[in-house]
């Protein structure tokens, strides 16, 4: 049985990989009249709101003036392109947001999304804003300038020309397992009662297992031995992967570290169960976080034996 799909997964759209390459075809579809443009303010979306949440999709005829402005291909639905568009610095722009259409923070926005839309603005608001925090070559520090659709960056100095690409960076996000009970903590910022899987980036000339043991290890002292995948999920704040594990832990001792946890423990499966019902309570005296995590989700799916 194929699992429901990930928050921020799920896209609908065909990112045309090989046809973007082709400035002409490139061209052609920013300034065909079936083109869907979406509005990204400070990394907003602007979302209608009348009927319930979707994506505000402006026609070409209406992104035209905006052409100036930095556009990302997202890709191709039934041969209809789509495309993300950098709004900042236009002036007038927040006119566009009234009672029924308002640029609205992806993460606020998306659990009410279908998940496909929510997928969609995972790749918008990561890409977006790539190109805001890489406007200069990395390697001699000229000005650089978008090409593929929006998917690198090309040095403009001629003794340069260095080419650099959207980085995305793994996270792995784990649940230790000992017999029946689930290793879970929380941060000193998490809001009380709030519990969640442990975490933490990857590091270079690391294995996705290597880096499960590492952080189990480093945060609760904990050791492991088997480490099975359970799911991934793109999260674009600003761009990570993160991917989900379970680990079987040798032993129930553990030691917190205090710099990176205010606590960790043991709950039973059967708490666990409660706290995933819960994630969405504010006032339940423990909860998981809300589905749009991935926290919440490997936690539903090992409990399900997945």
């Amino acid at each position: 049985m194929v699992s429901s799909p990930i928050p921020f997964s799920g896209s609908i759209l065909d990112r045309a990989g090989n046809l973007r390459r082709d400035a002409a075809w490139l061209n052609a579809q920013r300034n065909a009249e079936s083109s869907r443009f979406l509005l990204l303010h400070e990394l907003k979306p602007l979302i209608a709101l009348e009927g319930g949440a979707r994506l505000a999709w402006f026609p070409q005829r209406f992104a035209a003036p905006l052409s100036d402005s930095p556009t990302l291909l997202l890709g191709l639905e039934g041969g209809v392109a789509h495309f993300a568009v950098d709004v900042d610095g236009i002036a007038g722009i927040e006119q566009l947001a009234d009672e029924q259409n308002k640029f609205i923070d992806v993460r606020s926005i998306a659990p009410q999304l279908q998940l496909s839309e929510a997928a969609i603005l995972a790749q918008a608001r990561s890409m977006i804003d790539w190109h805001k925090r890489h406007g200069f070559c990395a390697q001699c520090g000229a000005p650089s300038v978008a090409e593929d659709a929006g998917y690198s960056r090309r040095c403009s100095n001629e003794a340069c020309k260095a080419q650099h690409f959207p980085r995305t960076d793994p996270v792995v996000i784990m649940l230790g397992v000992h017999g029946d009970h689930i290793l879970l903590g929380r941060q000193p910022q998490f809001v009380p009662g709030v519990y969640s899987a442990l975490a933490g980036f990857m590091e270079p000339g690391e294995s996705i297992e290597e880096a499960v043991r590492r952080e189990l290890a480093e945060e609760a002292g904990l050791a492991t031995a088997e480490v099975r995948y359970i799911a991934s999920q793109p999260w674009p704040f600003p761009s990570s992967l993160m991917i989900g594990c379970v680990a079987e832990a040798t032993g129930d001792a553990i030691t917190v570290d205090r710099h990176e946890l205010e606590d960790a423990r043991w709950f039973h499966r059967d708490e666990v169960a409660v706290m995933l019902r819960a994630s969405t309570d504010l006032n339940a005296p423990l909860r998981l976080p809300p589905p749009l995590s991935l926290a919440h989700q490997i936690a539903k799916r090992y409990l399900a034996g997945g």
